[in-house]
């Protein structure tokens, strides 16, 4: 319990840096920053999105469509191209939906979010699957398995993890039991499965930091991918008023927003998830009423 508190504290902390930035500091922040100079436009990603090669194919698909260079200056986890997008390095930002995306937009550093595409989530656990998740269709029975066995689940502190599986319980009218939960305890998220391999347990993680060798422990497997239910949104910003980007840039980038959520741009993403894929879905491919409990409501 210290240890999720002290996490909350350190994101709370870490969003009022952030607000302070895009705020208080809003136009001091436009003159002192350097916008990334020439043409074309320059884009910030979180870092899955170029560990599983889906951002590179695109970004090439992209710059051969708008006869202009698209950029990758940064890719990195959310801490470290939120700063390099509100400095001015980048004019676009891809990263997860998240409190930090809103934040953004709420300062006046960032346009409206707009949802690109999906990352998925899978469940990982013993090899030996003591639950039979492995033979079960989709995620909601899955966790149901798991409570109605007793096997040990890890609340994984990761806030996309988090959202799917409150999503999942809320649709499978699973209430987490003390007996069987644990608390993610490790020293970091990515930690996660050698908590899982130590305890036996299981956890719902990223698809791609676990197919890319991020996280894994000996004795643990992937067990159950593919519910469209078990993903999470990517979404795309491009600059708003406090941003520093120069109106040529603001043009660039309103232009590749405009392609990645086109029919074209879609058909290039759902293209370069090929490869062990797919790694990132098209942003229709949910269900709509997706975070609807087992009662039908929200």
């Amino acid at each position: 319990m210290q240890n999720l508190l002290r996490t909350s504290l350190a994101r709370r902390d870490w969003l009022r840096s952030l607000a302070a930035l895009g705020m208080a500091g809003g136009p001091a922040l436009a003159v002192r920053a350097q916008p990334a100079s020439g043409t074309g436009i320059q884009v910030a990603a979180v870092g899955g999105l170029v560990l599983c090669g889906v951002w590179p194919r695109v970004a090439e698909q992209a710059s051969q469509a708008l006869a202009m260079p698209v950029t990758t200056v940064a890719a990195a986890p959310k801490e470290g191209v939120v700063p390099a997008f509100a400095r001015g390095e980048a004019q676009m930002l891809l990263i997860h939906a998240s409190d930090e995306a809103m934040a953004l937009e709420a300062s006046g550093m960032a346009s409206a979010a707009r949802i690109w595409g999906w990352n998925q989530h899978v469940i990982a656990g013993p090899a030996h699957d003591p639950a039979g998740v492995r033979s079960v269709a989709d995620g909601t029975q899955a966790l149901r398995r798991i409570a109605e066995t007793g096997s040990p689940f890890i609340a994984l502190r990761d806030p996309g993890s988090y959202t799917v599986v409150q999503r999942l319980w809320r649709r499978g009218g699973i209430r987490p039991d003390a007996r069987w939960l644990r608390a993610d305890t490790g020293p970091r998220p990515q930690a996660v499965l050698e908590l899982a391999a130590r305890e036996q347990a299981y956890a719902v993680v990223g698809h791609i930091p676990l197919a890319f060798g991020k996280m894994g422990a000996p004795g643990i497997e992937l067990l159950l991918h593919g519910d469209p239910l078990m993903r999470r949104p990517y979404v795309l910003l491009t600059p708003g008023s406090r941003h520093p980007a120069t109106p040529e840039q603001r043009r660039a980038a309103g232009l590749l927003a405009e392609y990645l959520l086109s029919e074209a741009g879609q058909q290039a993403l759902e293209a370069a998830s090929g490869a062990g894929g797919p790694w990132v879905f098209g942003r229709d491919s949910v269900p709509a009423g997706m975070s609807a409990g087992a009662d039908g409501q929200t």
